[in-house]
């Protein structure tokens, strides 16, 4: 007999206004456990209010957060390996931090969606952009589900589990050269009236990464370990910003420095960048779409089971273990690259990517001189 899958959350749909992640988690947790996850709250409110206030960019191009300690809504990477162990003594401990960070996550979206400069549905995109978003909605109507997939955060896995869900692969395990054209729905290739009932009526999901964290993850291995990569950008980048090699025709494209791939990252357009660096945001539009639940890279395995179990994905169809060779970014080597960045360059490209840290609650990045020195 097949195991059955376990539901963690019970879900309840928010009423009124829009709404990016509108998944409401309960749990039930010992008060004591509330108290003590409370504490997080002060911290994430006076982050909220610098966003809401308008106050975040000036911030960054006055360069008045290198004296700050950003508040971290999610938690430092200490605070994460710590949730992780304490959820294997107590998951309501964690649940209830996560259930926090989710309210918060939708309470922002919701509120920062509501602008009136903002995307308010797909037909108020530009061409371009509504193209750019077609183009990364993964559609399965067996299951009636729509997944936006980021680079760089498990999207390889994902479209591994919608190949099995649709009988194109025989498991998740499958030992096989990832094909991530073949074999899959794309949104972009449906009439307009098919796009429209889709996005009406199915459940629709996507998952996010700390952009930097990404942006690392894009570098080293784009630029690590794919030759194509070098050869089309980094030839490129480091001809255009390492000094003295302009006209250099023995540049290989192999050694590009992180700086020099922030450098070209400044000058492009964040609708025209390639879709391993291009802000989650941009890919995704969760103003012009109201996502059903966003996921977190941070607890991929739980929010996977957990959109599995909601689309009623057969029990025996698990997300993918990771791979032996993935070589995951850690805190120390994201501390590492980020503080080996000058300052300058780093406050010029945050803006860049702030739909990505303010819409998803992550912290912006502490490189204070004190911080780095450890």
């Amino acid at each position: 007999m097949l195991p059955r899958r376990q539901q963690d959350f019970a879900m309840k749909r928010t009423g009124g206004g829009r709404s990016g992640s509108v998944i409401n988690f309960r749990t039930t947790v010992k008060s004591g456990s509330g108290r003590r996850s409370s504490t997080v709250l002060p911290s994430v409110l006076t982050f909220l209010v610098i966003v809401a206030s308008g106050g975040l960019l000036l911030m960054i191009e006055k360069g008045m957060l290198n004296s700050v300690e950003t508040p971290p809504p999610r938690g430092d990477g200490k605070r994460v390996d710590f949730l992780r162990q304490a959820g294997k003594h107590s998951p309501a401990a964690v649940d209830v931090e996560y259930q926090i960070l989710q309210e918060i996550r939708n309470r922002t979206i919701r509120t920062m969606c509501s602008q009136k400069n903002m995307p308010h549905s797909i037909s108020s995109l530009s061409p371009l952009q509504r193209k750019t978003l077609l183009q990364h909605i993964l559609v399965n109507d067996k299951y009636r589900f729509l997944y936006c997939f980021v680079p760089k955060v498990a999207c390889s896995n994902w479209k591994r589990v919608l190949k099995v869900l649709n009988g194109a692969l025989e498991n998740v395990a499958a030992n096989i050269k990832m094909d991530h054209h073949s074999n899959l729905l794309f949104l972009s290739s449906l009439k307009p009236e098919e796009i429209r009932y889709r996005l009406k009526h199915y459940f629709k999901f996507m998952f996010v990464r700390e952009p930097m964290e990404r942006l690392l993850s894009a570098y080293r291995n784009k630029f690590g370990e794919i030759e194509s990569y070098q050869k089309k950008y980094g030839v490129e980048i480091i001809k255009k910003y390492r000094k003295g090699h302009a006209k250099d025709t023995l540049v290989t494209g192999d050694d590009v420095t992180f700086a020099e791939f922030v450098r070209y990252l400044l000058d492009e357009d964040v609708e025209r960048m390639n879709e391993h660096w291009m802000p989650m945001y941009n890919l995704c539009q969760p103003c012009a779409v109201t996502y059903d639940f966003i996921g977190s890279h941070e607890r991929l395995e739980s929010d996977a089971e957990f959109v599995l179990q909601h689309i009623g994905a057969p029990p025996y169809i698990h997300f993918p273990e990771r791979q032996a060779w993935y070589k995951p970014i850690t805190s120390e080597s994201l501390h590492y690259y980020l503080c080996s960045l000058p300052q300058k360059l780093l406050r010029e490209l945050l803006p860049k990517y702030i739909l990505d840290f303010s819409l998803f609650t992550y912290p912006l990045p502490n490189t204070t001189t004190e911080y780095c020195r450890h």
